[in-house]
């Protein structure tokens, strides 16, 4: 997983977008991706992303309290 470039992302939102803290952070990622100019949508996930995901995070199974 890549480091989020807080600073640079702070520096943008409250400089560039001239957006107060609170508006900054109540944006999601998604948001503040599409007010940078980035593509709608990213990029899809493939199957072995996708099996990563369901490794790092499976479903509870039958009996478990989760």
């Amino acid at each position: 997983m890549s480091r989020m470039d807080w600073a640079g992302l702070m520096r943008v939102g409250l400089g560039g977008l001239r957006l107060t803290p609170d508006q900054f952070w109540a944006l999601t990622p998604a948001e503040l991706a599409l007010m940078l100019g980035e593509p709608e949508g990213g990029q899809a996930m493939d199957r072995a992303a996708l099996n990563d995901l369901i490794a790092a995070y499976p479903d509870a199974t039958e009996g478990t309290s989760e």
